[in-house]
């Protein structure tokens, strides 16, 4: 999982890369050739992209070190953790649900994606098979109960 991503954002960053140095510069030339900066949209619009590629591809590279970084060796095999998917069954309703936990900054999430630093992540964060987790928030306490726990170690690449 985490090679995968990489890979994504290594991808990512190799087309943005291409667009600051290669797209970029010919837009903002051609928007020169056209006359007074001043009032050049083209030229503002070309500019203003190059700002944002240039902080996407900092956020990348900030991402890409940290998950260079992480050890899956030191990520637990029987506790909820960083590409975990976790069923819990609410205790009150008996309704059960499911969660992957994913980082905190991921651009697209699917359906049951969570990020670790979000209420719910937190409370699964380090949750076994058969533990309660407490989830509070505003008006109630809700207790899940764990069911399944798939890790990182033993999670499919499809599932996430």
């Amino acid at each position: 999982m985490i090679e995968a991503l990489k890979q994504k954002l290594g991808e990512e960053v190799e087309k943005l890369q291409y667009e600051l140095n290669v797209t970029l510069p010919n837009e903002i030339r051609k928007a020169v050739e056209l006359g007074d900066l001043r009032e050049n949209s083209e030229y503002k619009a070309a500019l203003e992209r190059q700002q944002f590629v240039q902080a996407r591809l900092g956020q990348l590279r900030q991402r890409l070190s940290k998950l260079s970084s992480i050890d899956p060796t030191q990520i637990p095999r029987d506790k909820a953790g960083l590409g975990s998917k976790v069923v819990v069954e609410d205790q009150k309703t008996g309704q059960r649900e499911t969660y992957y936990l994913v980082f905190g900054d991921a651009l697209e999430f699917q359906e049951g994606h969570v990020t670790m630093a979000s209420p719910i992540g937190r409370a699964l964060l380090g949750q076994g098979v058969g533990d309660v987790a407490f989830l509070k928030l505003p008006s109630i306490v809700r207790q899940l109960k764990v069911v399944e726990l798939r890790t990182l170690h033993d999670v499919d690449e499809g599932d996430l």
